[in-house]
């Protein structure tokens, strides 16, 4: 499991990235109308993902919803099935729903019986800056038609990806408990975005006490998203502090390809993992790099 550096080169569950055909139109974030990221805008199907993630033993991925149009909750479902996907690429989907919708119930019914999906994700990051903010709403997680949507997750067996900003830790905190039955994925390592000392601090403390929920689960991914100046010495300390919070039982490795590839290539991303990780045992690193994975989405 390691190579003749010591690094390590065993199976990896890439457990959060996205595909997408912009030729769709199916997309509305990506649009340059809708301020969409130009580097972003190309298309991004398994071809294009294999040859990112060649040379690092990528056995298997998780799909996660890419901001398809909310109006059409399985489109995106079916074009994922229509793709060749070799190599284990999207082995896994977390799709999309709107939780408070009066018909959820239906998808998620849907959802739910698709062999691939094993989770559903509606974004709710909220930050004061709406320059910052996924979300205009702030009280999302406290709202009671969205509890009632969310609350069929756990009767379906389904997880929900939580991406939140840290000012939202405490409310994720609180939602983990009152659904104690429902697995929560944190991304993005709970979106370190504010990089000033009294940012990093909350975010710090409120990924310790997110900890504490035994429902809870963490993605390491998308490292270089809020690092204004990455090194590896700044990526090495967002690692070691997830992983002090929530050890190498609840979190997993996952690159966010493309969207981190604004900042950082899939290689560069994955081979600052395996530095940064080099002293873990290979049973912690198996769980990392793929096995934590495989466990919480159901492989």
């Amino acid at each position: 499991m390691r190579d003749a550096g010591g690094l390590y080169c065993g199976p990896v569950v890439d457990a959060h990235h996205h595909l997408w055909d912009l030729s769709l139109g199916r997309h509305p974030w990506l649009k340059p109308a809708a301020g969409g990221d130009s580097e972003l805008a190309g298309d991004h199907i398994p071809a294009d993902y294999a040859r990112a993630a060649a040379g690092h033993n990528v056995v298997a991925t998780v799909h996660v919803e890419a901001g398809w149009d909310a109006d059409d909750p399985f489109g995106e479902i079916a074009w994922l099935d229509s793709l060749d996907k070799p190599h284990g690429i999207a082995a896994r989907y977390v799709a999309h729903a709107r939780l408070a919708d009066p018909g959820v119930e239906a998808v998620l019914d849907r959802h739910a019986s698709h062999p691939r999906i094993a989770g559903i994700r509606e974004i709710v990051s909220w930050h004061p800056d709406p320059a910052k903010s996924a979300s205009a709403r702030n009280d999302r997680m406290d709202d009671p038609a969205w509890r009632r949507g969310l609350a069929a997750l756990g009767r379906l067996g389904l997880s929900f990806d939580l991406l939140i900003s840290p000012f939202q830790l405490a409310d994720a905190l609180r939602l983990a408990g009152d659904f104690p039955d429902i697995v929560f994925v944190l991304n993005h390592c709970g979106s370190p975005m504010d990089r000033d000392p009294d940012g990093m601090s909350r975010w710090r403390h409120g990924l310790k006490a997110l900890a504490a929920a035994p429902n809870v689960a963490l993605k390491i991914s998308d490292l270089v998203a809020y690092d204004p100046s990455p090194t590896l010495a700044t990526l090495g300390d967002v690692v070691r502090t997830c992983l002090d919070c929530f050890g190498t039982g609840r979190a997993m490795l996952a690159s966010d390809h493309p969207v981190e590839a604004l900042h950082a290539s899939f290689r560069e991303t994955y081979g600052a993992f395996k530095f940064i990780l080099a002293d873990l045992t290979d049973d912690e690193s198996i769980a990392l790099f793929s096995g934590n994975a495989l466990r919480f989405y159901k492989f």
